[in-house]
């Protein structure tokens, strides 16, 4: 497929760059907790993108809260912050902006946050504040997202038609507001709801990953090694049975966003100080309306049986290849024979130690 040719790039900030979501998802249960009350998750996929002072206001309302909106926004924001000194940039997002960078292509960040809190996030991300030559918050607009005022003020500062200008965005208040601003749209969904939400988007792909900047007519990327990719490493605890490996997340400590699709590989730690070489295959499966994380995984060169419901350590360094669709009906979830080939010979690789 092949799309207009692109000047310059603007990322949204939170879902799309960094998991926030991942690190301050029990927060609200936490603070509820206070009032007696329990989350509604339902209200709050509504709420997903919204300005925060209007989330401040629905919460109140929705919950029956007995304080002010204000009162909310100074009790619960201190949570916000220790907990954003955590967030890890999702797969795939420092490779794109590094590479962007290195050739020269412009790209603003236009969140829908508050000026200080986006301030806070970038400071958190080594180099992220040199990288992008145009910052927006809510503060510098009249109407944030799904308004297309913020994306029309980046191309505004970056001194590009909006035509020209890729919005990459994860929620549908941003893809709105993206083609409100005659804007082509790259959807990376950071939660999990049937793809079909997202097809005003452009382009819908699981991750930074799977982007490919040529189809927008920029520079390609040529950072594969052996047909796989090196990236910053996955870390998560599970617990293997059957071919299927378990994610463990009781302390906080897994790195799996709702980005991680695909065929993967790595190394695994076990308590007995032995460590295998590993190959997983990561989807969300939906059933009966909600989604949930199916990691198929193979140890290369090593007995499956041997290794059943004993608890283990993962991290992912390397990246082969995306899945075709959300549905994930073809055989192409499944891990190959030469998945399995490429991860060994990659594992051998310095480009892929741990």
């Amino acid at each position: 497929m092949k799309y207009c040719r692109i000047s310059a790039v603007i990322f949204d900030l939170d879902g799309t760059l960094l998991n926030t979501e991942l690190v301050t998802q029990d927060i609200l249960k936490e603070f509820l907790v206070r009032y007696g009350k329990q989350v509604d998750l339902e209200k709050e996929s509504k709420r997903f993108g919204m300005l925060h002072r209007e989330s401040a206001i629905a919460t109140v309302k929705d919950y029956d809260l007995p304080i002010t909106p204000q009162q909310y926004s100074e009790a619960i924001m201190p949570m916000y912050y220790d907990k954003w000194l955590q967030a890890k940039p999702h797969p795939g997002v420092n490779r794109l902006i590094k590479h962007l960078h290195k050739h020269g292509v412009p790209f603003a960040l236009a969140s829908n946050s508050r000026g200080k809190n986006v301030e806070f996030k970038l400071s958190s991300q080594k180099g992220w504040k040199d990288y992008f030559s145009v910052v927006l918050s809510s503060d510098h607009v009249k109407s944030g997202k799904p308004s297309p005022d913020i994306f029309l003020e980046a191309a505004n500062k970056l001194g590009v038609d909006t035509a020209c200008c890729l919005v990459i965005e994860d929620s549908m208040v941003g893809i709105i507001a993206g083609k409100a601003a005659n804007m082509q749209v790259v959807a990376v969904p950071s939660i999990q709801i049937e793809s079909d939400e997202f097809s005003i988007a452009d382009y819908v792909i699981h991750s930074l990953l799977d982007f490919q900047p040529e189809l927008w007519g920029l520079p390609p990327f040529d950072d594969r090694v052996l047909n796989s990719l090196p990236i910053e490493p996955i870390h998560f605890k599970g617990s293997y049975t059957n071919g299927i490996l378990q994610e463990i997340s009781d302390d906080g400590a897994s790195d799996l966003s709702g980005q991680v699709w695909g065929v993967y590989f790595g190394w695994v730690d076990f308590d007995s100080q032995k460590r295998f070489k590993i190959v997983v295959s990561i989807r969300w499966d939906s059933r009966r309306g909600s989604f949930t994380r199916n990691i198929q995984a193979c140890f290369i060169n090593e007995s499956n049986e041997q290794i059943c419901d004993q608890p283990m350590e993962v991290a992912l360094v390397g990246f082969i290849r995306g899945f075709q669709t959300k549905q994930n009906r073809s055989a192409d979830t499944q891990i190959l024979d030469q998945d399995k080939s490429t991860a060994e010979a990659c594992l051998n690789l310095a480009a892929y130690s741990y």
